[in-house]
C-alpha cells in the first residue's frame, strides 16, 4: 500500500481528473451545449415562438437545460451527505467513486441518441443522469485529497489534477473535432460526428479511471447491519455537520465558496450557449474553449506557485477579481459588437487564467482548514454540497434573467456575488496552512 505522499499515489488521483474532465469540456461546456442549442433551433424543432414541449409544457430551449442542470445539482445536493456519511462509516468510498462514474461514463454514452425532436427526452434524462454521475463522484474524489497529499504538497498537488484535466480534454476534444469539421472524409455528417463524440467521452472517462482504482487506498471495511447502513451513515453526517460549524474560519470560507461558486460553474457551464447567442460560428466558438484549456493549464500552474509566495487568501481574491473583470467584459458584449470575435477570444484567455486556478485553490484551501479527522468523505461533502446549490442558484438565476432580459444581464448579475465572495475571503484570519 502506497503512503501518504508518494508520487504514485499523487499521480493516480490526479489522472482521475485526466479521466472525467472530458466531461466537463465535451459534455458541459463544448460541443454537447452547442449541439443541443443547434439542434433545438433547428427548422420543425421548435414553435414560431422558438418554444419547445417537454413534460406538457413550452419552455425556452436554453432555459430547458439550465433547469436540467439546475435539477441533477439539487439531487447530488441532497444525496451526497448521506453517502459520504456511509462511506466514512464503512470505509467504501472508492466503491461510490466507481458507482457515480459508471453512471455518468453510460449516461454520456446515451446522448449518441439524441437527434432530433422525438428524442428531446433522452437529451434531457441523460443530461441530468450523466452531470449527478460526474458531481457525484467528484465527491469522494476530492475527499482522498487529504489521505495522498500532505497539507504543504495540496496546492500543488490539486493544481496537478487540473492540468492534467485539462490536457486530456484537449487531446479529446481535438479528437472529436476531426470527428465533427471533416466528417470524416465524407462518410458521415457533423451531427453523427457530435453523437460519435459522446460515445468516446463515455468510454475515456471510465477507461482511465481504472488507473486511479487500482492505487487509491482501500479502506478498512466496518461490518454494519443492513438495516443500520443508512442510520449510521446519517448520524455520522450529522456529527460532522455540528463539528464543522465549530470553525469559524471553516464556516466563513464555505460561504466564500458558495458565492464564487455561482459565478464561476454558472460561466463555464453557459460560456458555448453565451456565444452561440452572438452568433459566433461554431469553429470559433470551440477556438475560444481550446485557448481556455490551453490557458487554464498555465493558469493552474502559476496561481498555485503564486499562493506559495503570498498564501492562498490573497491569491484567491485576485483570480475573483478577473472573474469579475469576465462579467463586465461579457455584459458588455452583442451580436453587434465590432470584432466580436476577438473580444471573445480575450475573454477565453481571461477565463482559462483564472478557472483551474479558482478551482484548485478553492480545493486545497478547504483541504487545508479542515482539522484532523478520519471523516474526509463527510467533510468533503459538505464542500460540493456548497458547489451545488450554488450552480442551483447560479443556473436558476441565469435561466430566469434570460428569460426576463438578456443573457448580458444574467452575466452581469453573477459579478455581484463575486464580489461578495471577496468580501467574507477578507474576513479569514490567517492559520498554520493558510496564510
Amino acid at each position: 500500500m502506497l503512503k501518504i505522499g508518494d508520487k504514485k499515489l499523487i499521480n493516480a488521483w490526479a489522472f482521475y481528473d485526466w479521466a472525467n474532465s472530458v466531461y466537463s469540456l465535451v459534455i458541459g461546456t463544448a460541443i454537447f451545449p452547442i449541439y443541443y442549442a443547434g439542434l433545438t433551433a433547428a427548422a420543425g424543432f421548435a414553435n414560431e415562438q422558438g418554444k419547445i414541449a417537454f413534460l406538457g409544457t413550452v419552455w425556452n430551449p436554453i432555459t430547458l437545460y439550465d433547469y436540467a442542470l439546475a435539477f441533477s445539482f439539487l439531487v447530488v445536493a441532497f444525496m451526497s451527505p448521506m453517502l459520504s456519511g456511509i462511506a466514512d462509516y464503512a470505509g467504501n468510498k472508492k466503491k461510490f467513486l466507481k458507482g457515480f462514474c459508471l453512471l455518468g461514463s453510460i449516461s454520456v454514452m446515451c446522448l449518441f441518441f439524441f437527434t432530433d425532436k422525438e428524442t428531446l427526452w433522452v437529451g434531457i434524462v441523460f443530461t441530468i443522469l450523466a452531470s449527478i454521475g460526474f458531481w457525484g463522484s467528484i465527491v469522494f474524489y476530492n475527499a482522498y485529497l487529504p489521505e495522498v497529499a500532505h497539507p504543504e504538497q495540496q496546492d500543488n498537488v490539486s493544481a496537478k489534477g487540473f492540468m492534467l484535466g485539462y490536457t486530456g480534454s484537449i487531446i479529446l476534444l481535438i479528437m472529436c473535432l476531426v470527428l465533427i469539421e471533416t466528417e470524416v472524409f465524407g462518410f458521415f455528417d457533423k451531427q453523427f460526428g457530435s453523437q460519435l463524440s459522446f460515445v468516446l467521452v463515455g468510454i475515456w472517462w471510465l477507461g482511465f479511471a481504472q488507473i486511479t482504482y487500482a492505487r487509491l487506498p482501500n479502506e478498512e471495511k466496518k461490518l454494519l447491519p443492513k438495516d443500520n447502513y443508512f442510520k449510521k451513515g446519517l448520524k455520522e453526517i450529522k456529527a460532522v455537520a455540528h463539528e464543522l460549524f465549530q470553525y469559524r474560519e471553516l464556516k466563513i470560507f464555505l460561504i466564500s465558496f458558495f458565492l464564487l461558486s455561482i459565478g464561476v460553474q454558472t460561466i463555464i457551464l453557459m460560456a458555448g450557449i453565451f456565444g452561440t447567442i452572438l452568433g459566433l460560428a461554431t469553429l470559433n466558438l470551440i477556438g475560444t474553449i481550446l485557448i481556455v484549456q490551453f490557458v487554464g493549464i498555465l493558469g493552474a500552474f502559476l496561481f498555485s506557485r503564486l499562493s506559495n509566495k503570498i498564501g492562498n487568501i490573497s491569491t484567491l481574491k485576485i483570480t475573483i477579481a478577473i472573474w469579475g473583470l469576465v462579467c463586465f467584459i461579457g455584459f458588455n458584449l452583442t451580436k453587434d459588437t465590432p470584432n466580436i470575435d476577438l473580444y471573445f477570444y480575450i475573454l477565453g484567455g481571461l477565463i482559462g487564467l483564472v478557472m483551474g486556478a479558482i478551482q484548485s485553490l478553492a480545493r486545497s484551501t478547504y483541504s487545508k482548514l479542515l482539522p484532523e479527522t478520519e471523516d474526509t468523505t463527510s467533510y468533503f461533502s459538505f464542500f460540493d454540497v456548497t458547489e451545488k446549490i450554488a450552480l442551483v442558484v447560479g443556473m436558476i438565476t441565469f435561466g430566469v434573467l434570460n428569460s426576463m432580459f438578456t443573457i448580458q444581464s444574467s452575466v452581469l448579475a453573477l459579478a455581484i456575488f463575486f464580489l461578495a465572495a471577496f468580501i467574507f475571503l477578507s474576513r479569514i484570519k490567517k492559520t498554520k496552512y493558510v496564510q
